[in-house]
């Protein structure tokens, strides 16, 4: 992993705030998340987090699911994973070592830092269409993961 500075990061800040935008569009009750994939400087995908087929129920939040469950918990699809099913489908012969990056924002839609890398199943996806890098915001800034390494990260997380 990497930590951007000069024009690199003042890019990247550009791929955030539109990762930004695009998560004002999710219905998620839990959290509101963003994606944008891109390629040479130039969005070739982009997702938001929301149930399929964007209705959202009551009764499908995390916390009402038993201990017991052992799948994703949220009843969402990942804002990375509908950026990747849109780059696919719009964009697919620029996916291959692309650039995902991902935001969440908080209740009043500001943005909140990233915590460490956790989620497999969008480390997986990413890395079975070969996305070369994940970036995301942490407090000490804007940072590059290789998607081999933010997979294995991923695995490697457990909740304090």
């Amino acid at each position: 992993m990497k930590y951007l500075s000069g024009e690199e990061k003042r890019k990247a800040q550009q791929f955030m705030d539109k990762a930004a935008e695009v998560a004002l569009h999710s219905t998620c009750f839990r959290s509101r998340c963003g994606t944008v994939i891109v390629k040479d400087n130039t969005i070739i995908g982009e997702g938001f987090n929301s149930p399929p087929q964007n209705e959202c129920l009551e009764s499908c939040l995390k916390d009402t699911l038993p201990a017991s469950f052992k799948s994703d918990k949220t009843c969402c699809v990942h804002a990375e994973q509908r950026a990747i099913m849109d780059a696919l489908r719009r964009n697919s012969a620029k996916i291959e070592r692309s650039q995902l990056y991902f935001i969440r924002l908080d209740e009043q839609g500001e943005k909140q830092y990233a915590g460490d890398p956790y989620c497999t199943i969008c480390s997986k996806m990413a890395l079975d269409v070969r996305i070369g890098e994940f970036v995301l915001w942490h407090e000490q800034g804007i940072c590059v993961y290789d998607t081999k390494e933010y997979n294995a990260r991923s695995f490697r997380f457990f909740p304090k």
